[in-house]
């Protein structure tokens, strides 16, 4: 299977080809955290994570909220 490399928060990853954002938040444990995403500098809502397709050289940035008053 082919992979593709990107930058998540900067630092080298790699994946399958083909992976939507939803699977790659899975496989970086990010599914049961609240956070926002945004793709080569453009954010994607939550309701398109399932169809965002991450592509070579991407750059994913994730940010956790912060609680806290």
């Amino acid at each position: 299977m082919n992979e593709i490399t990107l930058r998540l928060n900067d630092e080298p990853a790699r994946l399958p080809a083909g992976t939507p954002l939803a699977d790659a938040l899975q496989a970086w444990h990010y599914t049961d955290r609240r956070v926002a995403v945004a793709v080569n500098g453009e954010f994607v809502p939550r309701s398109a994570y399932a169809d965002r397709v991450l592509q070579d050289d991407d750059r994913i940035d994730i940010v956790a909220a912060v609680g806290g008053g």
